[in-house]
């Protein structure tokens, strides 16, 4: 797909997971990218309202992820200020959201996205394959023991490289306009089964094993994350996986006409990466 003259592209949350793909494949493209971080020349921190008109002067087309998650109560405040402050400034005509699945705040962000007289697409994802080689549980991974409060439950793992496509191409296109996606890989498979699947990828053995919601809890609080922060994302983690989010959906086949990258491929491409040596 060819740029035609889209303007300038924000991609807020520039250094993610899915944004850093993003800014990658718009570049490549040709397209002009502004990379919304702390650490860009125009810095950006959701907690810093004053520094959000520098980074949107400008801008056309808007990626929004949120950190750490759209379902944390200040999300929707967030989100509200945010786009307001793009209608304001007058040049942003497009936005892209990135939301995720069984979420009712999430789903509260999107209605307002909707809700905001610019031409917009979502993207609701289902948890990330790359949350085990790049973030919150590689060292997990690599210390061989997946502890987690998701009992047996099972979840359809999305390739963030197939988030990356769909969010690129939403930009940069028409066809996209209005659309809700909802991702999913191919497949649903139990943290156990995961933790069988690294074993296999890796030639070093990976377990799962149960932990309680507490438990989680004060792993994340050992970790140095504050208190108020690890109980909300605890609950978060406890409340999605549920078992509501135990079946797939096409949002990858109906916004790029095939298949979701699966588990399997993303586990060997990552174990040959050498990212758990």
């Amino acid at each position: 797909m060819g740029v035609k003259d889209n303007g300038l592209m924000l991609v807020w949350g520039a250094t993610g997971k899915t944004g850093r793909r993003v800014v990658e494949r718009l570049r490549g493209q040709g397209a002009t990218v502004r990379a919304g971080s702390r650490g860009a020349e125009r810095p950006f921190e959701w907690a810093d309202r004053q520094g959000w008109g520098a980074v949107l002067e400008g801008v056309t087309t808007l990626y929004i992820t949120y950190q750490p998650d759209l379902a944390l109560p200040q999300a929707q405040d967030d989100i509200a200020a945010l786009l307001a402050m793009a209608a304001a400034g007058g040049t942003v005509r497009r936005v892209v959201l990135l939301s995720g699945r069984g979420e009712p705040g999430a789903q509260a962000c999107e209605r307002l996205v909707q809700a905001s007289g610019f031409e917009w697409t979502v993207v609701r994802a289902s948890w990330f394959a790359q949350n085990f080689d790049e973030g919150m549980l590689a060292q997990a991974v690599r210390s061989g023991v997946l502890a987690l409060p998701a009992g047996d439950v099972a979840e359809p793992f999305i390739d963030v490289e197939d988030i990356a496509e769909i969010v690129v191409e939403a930009m940069l296109g028409d066809q996209h306009v209005g659309q809700l996606y909802e991702v999913t890989g191919p497949g649903l498979w139990t943290f156990g089964e995961v933790a069988h699947l690294l074993t296999q990828v890796t030639g070093r053995p990976v377990r799962y094993v149960p932990c309680t919601p507490a438990q989680m809890e004060a792993g994340l609080c050992a970790s140095g994350l504050p208190a108020p922060m690890a109980a909300a994302l605890t609950h978060l983690f406890v409340m999605v996986l549920d078992g509501r989010n135990a079946h797939t959906c096409d949002g990858v086949e109906r916004a790029l006409g095939r298949s979701a990258g699966s588990l399997e491929d993303f586990a060997r491409r990552a174990a040959a990466q050498g990212v758990w040596s």
